[in-house]
């Protein structure tokens, strides 16, 4: 079989393309002409329709979607992959910056930077605690003087409550 042109292949698509805008602009014009009644029906169930089919296709594409982070997170947790969240972070932040300034007007002051910032740094010493990695062992020994350290929940509470609690003195909300 023969390959055709790509001039017949444009003038097949111009025609498949006019043939169904007439079929829309009859069917349109067909329904105008109709009594008010069915005008009405027709509009509700086409609307109904059209909902309960953008609401299955919502539903699958947020279970697609979500499924698919939850994958990315387990992977990430066994180490299969290695995901750089602070260049991610980074991104996230700076898109949502402009966002912020295309909605109000203005770009987020220095305090709520300041806030993000610290806030990412208690995230970091919160994960250092709880893989009680060398560094938070140095540190807990230097801050309270004990030799040994074991990260219990009560310290990575104590912690995240003692860090929550200063940013929202410095932070004032």
């Amino acid at each position: 079989m023969a390959k055709p042109k790509t001039d017949d292949a444009s003038e097949e698509a111009k025609k498949i393309v006019d043939d169904a805008k007439n079929f829309i602009e009859k069917a349109i014009g067909d329904i105008g002409k109709t009594s008010a009644t069915k005008q009405l029906i027709l509009g509700t169930a086409s609307g109904w329709i059209t909902g309960f089919i953008t609401m299955k296709i919502g539903k699958f594409a947020a279970v697609g979607i979500g499924g698919g982070v939850i994958l990315l997170h387990i992977a990430s947790q066994k180490g299969y992959i290695d995901i750089n969240w602070e260049k991610i972070n980074k991104k996230v932040d700076k898109i949502s910056d402009k966002i912020e300034k295309e909605a109000t007007g203005k770009s987020p002051d220095w305090f709520e930077k300041v806030e993000r910032f610290v806030d990412r740094k208690i995230d970091k010493a919160e994960e250092l605690l709880k893989k009680k990695e060398k560094k938070a062992k140095t540190w807990f020994n230097t801050f309270t003087g004990e030799d040994h350290y074991q990260a219990t929940e009560s310290h990575i509470f104590m912690a995240s409550f003692v860090a929550g609690l200063a940013l929202g003195l410095i932070c004032g909300k």
